[in-house]
């Protein structure tokens, strides 16, 4: 793990996509997860939003994000699939190597695991010919899938090279998730990690969740977390996983503070996050001497 697996997710600065691409790449990130709605709601359009992106030399890891995908039938499932398709087509425009997938939130979704995972698979097969790969990830507020585990469980069903799974600390920790079996999962079957934390131990309702996922996120190192999540990244950097990690991190006040400022903060954070890796890994080399 160095400095450049990581990157900023743009739903954390404030400003214009210039602005975002500016600060990212001020701050010393080579990459940038990049919402849909970034370049089609750009003024100049999505031909130019992807020039934009394309000449910044600023490489995309992924694209957010396809919401109440999985468990749906009929024309619900229909209208679904020609959505995804779509944001597959922005994915292959802007050189996004992944479409984020987050688990259903939908009373109209199925809890069948068979069915979610043939409905990942059959995505993931659409994203094929495009070459870009499908992370699903779980939402803690998730109707049917809900905890990382079982979202693996059903990536894992799916059994599609094209599929990985999300593993995002905010909401591991937002369930109290223990990380006991995340080394179970092939770590080329993880297709991205997002971090970010909180300032507050426990999460003691429905609202509270939902008003801290949306607003009141922190950068790792600036929560109550620290120990959690050194061991998360700990376990996934001692598992073999070499990929991204972005800092997805919705936090009103930093969308009232200039985006330079708010990409300096993850930046010291981004060298937290790899100064946990590396001192735990000199202890163990100490103690192995």
């Amino acid at each position: 793990m160095n400095l450049s697996n990581f990157g900023m997710d743009t739903i954390t600065l404030a400003g214009t996509l210039e602005m975002k691409l500016e600060a990212s790449r001020s701050a010393g990130f080579s990459q940038l997860m990049l919402w849909a709605k970034d370049l089609v709601n750009y003024p100049g359009g999505l031909d130019a939003a992807v020039k934009l992106v394309r000449e910044s030399g600023i490489r995309v890891t992924g694209i957010q994000v396809m919401r109440d995908y999985e468990g749906l039938s009929g024309t619900l499932h229909d209208y679904k699939v020609d959505i995804a398709k779509s944001m597959l087509q922005i994915c292959q425009a802007v050189g996004s190597p992944l479409l984020m997938v987050c688990s259903s939130t939908s009373k109209h979704a199925s809890g069948d695991l068979d069915k979610i995972a043939r409905d990942l698979a059959k995505l993931a097969t659409l994203a094929v010919p495009l070459g870009v790969r499908v992370g699903f990830e779980a939402l803690s507020w998730g109707r049917n899938v809900s905890e990382y585990e079982v979202a693996w469980e059903a990536v894992e069903r799916a059994d599609h090279a094209n599929l990985g799974v999300v593993i995002d600390s905010f909401h591991m920790l937002a369930n109290g998730a223990v990380h006991d079996t995340i080394d179970l999962i092939p770590w080329s079957k993880i297709a991205m990690v997002q971090l970010s934390d909180f300032m507050w131990r426990e999460i003691r309702s429905s609202e509270e969740r939902l008003e801290t996922a949306r607003h009141l996120r922190v950068f790792p190192g600036e929560g109550e977390h620290s120990v959690e999540l050194s061991d998360l990244v700990r376990r996934l950097d001692r598992a073999g996983y070499r990929g991204d990690y972005s800092f997805e991190v919705f936090n009103d006040d930093y969308l009232q503070m200039a985006p330079e400022l708010v990409a300096q903060r993850a930046r010291r954070s981004a060298k937290w996050v790899t100064d946990q890796v590396l001192r735990r890994s000199l202890q163990i080399r100490g103690a192995t001497l």
